[in-house]
C-alpha cells in the first residue's frame, strides 16, 4: 500500500490562506489526499505564524503546520506549540526549547514521520546546531518509528540544501526545501527512491515580492526601513508537490501542483474569516 501526502508550499499571509481554504478541500477529495503538511513560517502578516491561523488552518484540512526561522515570531504561538502535536519548529533549536522538532502520525494503519530542520546558512537572527548532525542523530530513532520519513528543510541557500539532500539519500522518504518562496524546477525521485525539492515555492500572491507587496519591500530596500505591513492579493496561487510513498518508505512519485486562485473583491477580503491576528 501507498500514501499520498501533500506538502503545501509556504503559505504567506491572508492570500494564502485564503487560497488554501479555496483549494484544499476538494483537491483533497479528487486526489484522494490522506495526509497534509503546510510551510506555515509566513502565515501571519508574512514572517510567523499566529494561534488563530494555525487553529483556522487545521481546520480546513492541514494535518501538519511546519514552521523555521520564524518559528517564535507571534507571541501567542509559543505557548501553542506546547499545547498542538500537529505544530512542528525547527528540531535543531536548542534542547528545551518551546515545542517539538519531529512527531510520528497515524495515518491509515501507517505511521509518517515529520521532521523540520533549519539551515544555518544566511540567518543572522537565529544560529542553530548543525542541520546535518541533528539529522545524523536522529535518524536511527526515526528509522525505528518508521521508515516514512518527511523532512521539511527550511534553508536560504540551494548549496546546503542539495548537500543535505544528498546526505539524506535513502535514508528519508522526501526532503523539501523550502523558506525562499519562489519554486524550483529540479522534483526528482533519486535512484534511492527519496523524493526532492530544492524550494516548493509559496501559496499565496505570486505578483508580489515574496508574497507582500512590491511596493513596500522596495521602499525597505531604499530606506533600509523593515516594513511588513502589506500584504499582497495579486496572481494567487495555491502551489503543492503530491507524493506518493509506500510503507516501505520508498516514494514512487512527486508531483508539482500549480492551481490559480481568483482574487476576491476588497469586501471579501475583509469580512472572510482569515484573520488569525495576535488576541
Amino acid at each position: 500500500m501507498s500514501l499520498k501526502i501533500l506538502y503545501i508550499a509556504e503559505i504567506v499571509g491572508k492570500a494564502g490562506v485564503f487560497a488554501v481554504k479555496k483549494v484544499l478541500p476538494q483537491l483533497r477529495r479528487d486526489r484522494g489526499v490522506d495526509f497534509v503538511i503546510a510551510g506555515a513560517d509566513g502565515v501571519t502578516g508574512g514572517a510567523g505564524l499566529g494561534r488563530n491561523h494555525a487553529m483556522y488552518l487545521r481546520k480546513i484540512g492541514v494535518d501538519v503546520l511546519v514552521t523555521g526561522d520564524c518559528s517564535y515570531f507571534k507571541k501567542d504561538i509559543v505557548e501553542h506549540f506546547q499545547k498542538s502535536s500537529a505544530i512542528l519548529r525547527p528540531a535543531n533549536y536548542p534542547e528545551g526549547n518551546p515545542g517539538r522538532g519531529w512527531k510520528a502520525y497515524d495515518c491509515k494503519g501507517s505511521k509518517i514521520i515529520v521532521l523540520s530542520l533549519l539551515g544555518q546558512a544566511g540567518f543572522s537572527r537565529t544560529h542553530l546546531a548543525n542541520p546535518f548532525l541533528t539529522l545524523q542523530e536522529l535518524g536511527p530513532r526515526l528509522a525505528r518509528e518508521s521508515p516514512i520519513i518527511i523532512v521539511d528543510f527550511h534553508a536560504a541557500t540551494t548549496a546546503e540544501k542539495r548537500s543535505l539532500f544528498a546526505f539524506a539519500d535513502g535514508k528519508v522518504s522526501a526532503a523539501i526545501g523550502s523558506h525562499t518562496r519562489v519554486a524550483s524546477a529540479d522534483w526528482e525521485i533519486s535512484e534511492k527512491k527519496s523524493a526532492f525539492v530544492t524550494e516548493a515555492g509559496r501559496t499565496g500572491s505570486c505578483l508580489s515580492v515574496g508574497g507582500l507587496d512590491a511596493g513596500t519591500r522596495i521602499e525597505e530596500y531604499m530606506s533600509g526601513i523593515p516594513d511588513w505591513s502589506r500584504e499582497s492579493w495579486d496572481g494567487i496561487e495555491f502551489q503543492a508537490l503530491l507524493m506518493e510513498i509506500e510503507d516501505s518508505g520508498r516514494a514512487t512519485s512527486i508531483e508539482r501542483i500549480r492551481i490559480s486562485v481568483e482574487t476576491p473583491h476588497e469586501e471579501t477580503r475583509q469580512s472572510d474569516r482569515l484573520d488569525g491576528e495576535e488576541t
